[in-house]
């Protein structure tokens, strides 16, 4: 079963237009960017990780993950996604509504800048910076929503244990073969069964 995880970004959201008609666009996640430490390990998205993604799945745009405040949704054709060099775009067409126009203010104000996406994690590898650190590469992702209006646009300790957990395994696995020079072939081909495993319960 697969657990829904948060990440935010201190992107610059942008609102263009003028009120009678504003739009909001910017980046909601960037590629190659490690996060802050995690809780020993750090994290990164790779290039493509949305690529699918946001052509297949119904996203929702949310003010700052509020269900009940619904700002668009790329089915609708008032949310678009996509990929650039830099990350995961995005354009919205924000509802004529009043609670849109009271955060508005504070949007023009640039007291409100980040942005942050909710997903399920489809396919990912840990690895080793050169100066040690611990990096997990997310490489397939499905977006559930992206919130275009975060009161706190930090890369925050993840609120669920599946990262943690893979990495424990990881780290179990390196450290075999540290200590037996390489690793034996049925200690391979177990490690092998388990990622898929790993990533047939994520994908379920």
């Amino acid at each position: 079963m697969k657990t829904l995880e948060v990440r935010h970004f201190p992107m610059q959201l942008r609102v263009v237009g003028d009120d009678t008609a504003p739009k909001l666009e910017g980046h909601i996640a960037v590629f190659n960017q490690l996060s802050d430490d995690l809780g020993g390990w750090r994290e990164k998205i790779a290039p493509g990780a949305f690529a699918e993604t946001i052509k297949i799945h119904d996203i929702r745009a949310l003010w700052n993950h509020e269900n009940d405040l619904v700002l668009g949704r790329n089915k609708a054709g008032t949310l678009e996604l996509a990929e650039d060099e830099v990350g995961l775009t995005f354009k919205n067409d924000p509802p004529a509504t009043t609670w849109f126009r009271d955060r508005l203010v504070s949007l023009r104000r640039k007291d409100v800048t980040g942005c942050s996406f909710s997903f399920y994690t489809d396919a990912h590898e840990w690895g080793t910076e050169p100066d040690g650190t611990q990096v997990r590469t997310l490489k397939k992702v499905t977006l559930v929503e992206v919130s275009p209006g975060v009161t706190f646009p930090a890369y925050p300790q993840p609120d669920t244990q599946v990262a943690q957990r893979s990495m424990q395994a990881w780290q179990a696995v390196e450290a075999q073969k540290k200590g037996a020079g390489q690793a034996p072939a049925d200690l391979v081909e177990r490690d092998s069964r388990s990622r898929c495993l790993h990533l047939r319960r994520l994908a379920l």
